[in-house]
C-alpha cells in the first residue's frame, strides 16, 4: 500500500541533518544528566574520578564508535535526492539499534547495580553521543555556507 503524498511528513534534507543531530544531543545530555543525578551526593573526589572515567571512555566510544555511525549515516543522507519522511534522519537498522540500546538501558538501570558504578557508562556514553552530533551540525552549516554562495 502506497501512503498518499500529503500524509507523508517530507522535509528537505537539511532538517534530515538538524533532527539527526538534535537527536544525538539531547540523548547525550539527559545520560550525562542521569549520571549526574547519580553522583550529585557523593563526596568531590569521588565523584571527579566517576567524572574522569566518563569522560575517558565517552572519548574513546566517541572516536572509535560513534563517529564512523555518524559518518556512516551521513553518507546515506546525502545520497538522498528531494524531499524525504522526517523519520528518515535514521535508517530502520538504527532505530533497532536504539531499541536495543534503550532497553538495555533500562535493563542495567533496574538491575540492582549500584547507580555509581552505571554512572561512568552512563556519562561516557552521553559525552559520546554529545561530541559525535557535532559532526552533524558542522556538515549541516557546509551545506547551509555553500547554499549562500
Amino acid at each position: 500500500m502506497k501512503i498518499n503524498p500529503k500524509y507523508k511528513p517530507a522535509v528537505n534534507k537539511p532538517w534530515l541533518y538538524f533532527l539527526a543531530g538534535s537527536m544525538w544531543t539531547l540523548v547525550g545530555m539527559l545520560l550525562m544528566l542521569i549520571s549526574l543525578h547519580w553522583i550529585r551526593e557523593e563526596k568531590l573526589h569521588h565523584a571527579g574520578i566517576l567524572l574522569i572515567m566518563g569522560a575517558f571512555a565517552g572519548l574513546i566510544i566517541h572516536h572509535f564508535g560513534f563517529l564512523k555511525v555518524v559518518d556512516k549515516n551521513l553518507g546515506r543522507l546525502s545520497e538522498m535526492e528531494g524531499k524525504r519522511c522526517v523519520f528518515s534522519f535514521m535508517s530502520w537498522k538504527s532505530y533497532l539499534l536504539v531499541a536495543i540500546m534503550m532497553t538495555m538501558g533500562i535493563t542495567l538501570r533496574h538491575s540492582g547495580i549500584p547507580h555509581l558504578y552505571l554512572a561512568p557508562v552512563y556519562s561516557g556514553i552521553g559525552l559520546a553521543l554529545f561530541l559525535s552530533s557535532i559532526r552533524y551540525f558542522r556538515f549541516l552549516l557546509k551545506i547551509i555556507q555553500k547554499h549562500e554562495s
